[in-house]
């Protein structure tokens, strides 16, 4: 099988060509050489099935960051059949350094000038042709947002993969010219090919810029949008949840009970107390995960999540961090895992270690749907969006304080640069499929935790047989005794406790485990919660949720990526530590308040 590889300087739309390329068909896969999982699919050109790989984007060859060694070692030990140098129109003169490297290491590369539609806004052209005959390869105008050209591009790449690419050397840096050669190369192409005006005007973007970016508005419209964010969620999600939940209820008693009366009791209960209501609990959240990655993607691709960080930028740099940090958090709202692994871009690995030491403080999809589903159940649907409102703050205010606890530890002098792209409007394919891709790796994730878990939980509260199920002579009785001391004055009781013991795998356990450990599931779980706890108690559960140990798949990430268990042990000793001052602290003061 031919093999293309994606390579290009970040915000170049790789990712956009990519999804566009694969239809969301993608999959992550280790490769020979390299220690970090890549995004890969598969598709039929022509006559003939090609895997694309995604690398990561690099400024330069010659770099000494993670992700530009990830790329060397790539291309060293993986020399693809065809390099696919994605570069951004508008950007050019800036760019085409990067892509005269690549040309020196006598691979097949079709280069695709992407964002051609704001490169022409701008005034900005390009002699194709010219620049083709000049570089020796085949040039093409393309806008992967809107397809336009991208139909005689991949025509263009199945042709070039008849040809078989001469290979690498085996030091790859020794075949790079000198910078000063390129350098020449790069303004003889430039200078022929590539016409830009003397000031290139975006009027729309400078006008809201001189908003958004207002040294005293700024900040309070960021999180303005952001609680716009959450009401829309809530909003436009619950009556969604609720139907699905309703007609998960109905499925379960119209078509499974009557199926499965034939069974023993015992295995009834196992099927339908503990896989089925566990699973269909947490399936009911699924409308609202989309709405969520559908309204942050929005927040994304417009260009908006730039200006946040540049915001932040000023505060994050007194935590010993800067607005890549403050990006890494964002990033960490959808999960984890990819926020930890995105690190890589700093060079500075103090900055690294200190950043993703606050990343697992991040309000993910996993903890969302915990909180959304307690929120409904103890709270009027009017306030509901500002508790969630006022967790993401918690959020922040924890990962503020611990920079700053640490900065002295993490010590660095790392600048900051970033690139500040034109607001753009995102099409609804984009937005589409970038809801299915995340929500498809949420389900395929959080299933086979959920499934797991579910039937530990549901055999738990059931075993021993002799036992009343789900009582305190069960094992799962014993353990939340066991445990309940550490968690009584939180005000967590007993039950909560265990489904915050399976949470230490994955938070998506948690409901699920609820619904086994109370046998009921939908609107009757949240009733049955509700009578249960009062504000007090439920709020503080959400808050050691929200900052206690991460899952598994984390804490595994964090083992890969700072290559030292002591740094590991520190940030889960760290995040339950401070999960339970800030829970306690919380509750008691509650309590001592009256309320």
């Amino acid at each position: 099988m031919k093999r293309i590889a994606l390579l290009g300087m970040p915000n170049t739309g790789k990712s956009t060509l990519f999804n566009r390329m694969t239809g969301g068909a993608a999959r992550v896969g280790n490769w020979p050489g390299i220690t970090v999982e890549l995004l890969s699919g598969k598709i039929l050109l022509g006559s003939d099935m090609v895997e694309i790989i995604d690398l990561p984007g690099i400024y330069d060859l010659h770099g000494f960051s993670d992700d530009e060694q990830v790329v060397r070692h790539f291309l060293h030990d993986n020399v693809p059949d065809l390099a696919l140098v994605v570069v951004n129109t508008t950007q050019i003169e800036r760019q085409m350094s990067l892509l005269l490297q690549l040309k020196q290491l006598n691979m097949n590369i079709v280069v695709l000038l992407n964002m051609s539609d704001e490169a022409k806004k701008f005034g900005i052209t390009v002699d194709v042709e010219k620049m083709s005959e000049l570089l020796e390869m085949p040039v093409f105008l393309v806008s992967a947002k809107y397809g336009n050209g991208y139909s005689e591009a991949l025509h263009e790449v199945g042709n070039a993969l008849r040809y078989p690419t001469p290979g690498m050397a085996e030091q790859l840096r020794s075949q790079l010219e000198e910078d000063e050669q390129l350098e020449d190369e790069m303004a003889k192409v430039l200078e022929s090919t590539v016409q830009v005006p003397a000031r290139l005007s975006d009027q729309l973007t400078e006008k809201l810029d001189s908003v958004m970016l207002h040294p005293w508005f700024g900040l309070p419209i960021f999180f303005a949008v952001m609680y716009m964010v959450f009401q829309g969620v809530f909003l436009f999600g619950q009556p969604f949840q609720e139907g699905i939940a309703g007609l998960l209820d109905w499925f379960r008693g119209a078509a499974l009970e009557p199926m499965l009366s034939v069974l023993p009791q015992f295995l009834q209960g196992f099927l339908l107390d503990g896989v089925y209501n566990g699973v269909a609990t947490v399936a009911a959240f699924v409308p609202i995960i989309v709405l969520f990655f559908l309204f942050i993607a929005i927040v994304e691709d417009s260009g908006y999540l730039s200006r946040a960080a540049f915001l932040m930028d000023a505060l994050m740099s007194r935590l010993g961090l800067d607005g890549r940090g403050f990006v890494m958090l964002l990033m960490g709202f959808g999960c984890n895992v990819p926020a930890v692994m995105g690190t890589r871009v700093m060079r500075s690995r103090a900055m690294r270690l200190l950043t993703m030491l606050v990343i697992p403080l991040s309000l993910c999809t996993a903890r969302l749907q915990v909180f959304i589903f307690f929120t409904a159940a103890l709270f009027s649907a009017a306030a509901a969006p500002l508790v969630l409102f006022t967790l993401y703050l918690f959020s922040f205010v924890t990962a503020i304080i611990t920079a700053l606890i640490f900065k002295g530890r993490f010590k660095n002098d790392e600048p900051f640069v970033l690139e500040l792209p034109p607001y753009r409007f995102p099409t609804f394919r984009q937005m589409a499929l970038r809801g299915w891709l995340e929500v498809r790796h949420f389900l395929r994730r959080a299933t086979k935790f959920i499934v797991i878990g579910v039937v530990m939980v549901w055999l738990l509260t059931n075993l021993p047989t002799t036992a009343v199920p789900s009582s305190a002579d069960t094992w799962a009785g014993m353990l939340g005794s066991a445990f309940n001391p550490f968690f009584e004055p939180l005000g967590i009781n007993e039950q909560l406790t265990i489904a915050l013991l399976f949470g230490f795998i994955a938070k998506e356990i948690v409901i699920g485990a609820l619904a086994v450990i109370y046998t009921l599931s939908g609107d009757a779980l949240s009733g049955a919660i509700g009578q249960q706890l009062d504000w007090v108690q439920a709020y503080s559960f959400m808050l050691f949720t929200l900052l206690y140990t991460p899952c598994l798949a984390t804490v595994a990430t964090l083992q890969s990526e700072s290559k030292q268990i002591r740094f590991t042990i520190l940030s889960l000793v760290w995040s339950l530590g401070l999960a339970w001052v800030v829970s306690f602290t919380f509750y008691q003061g509650a309590r001592a308040l009256g309320y």
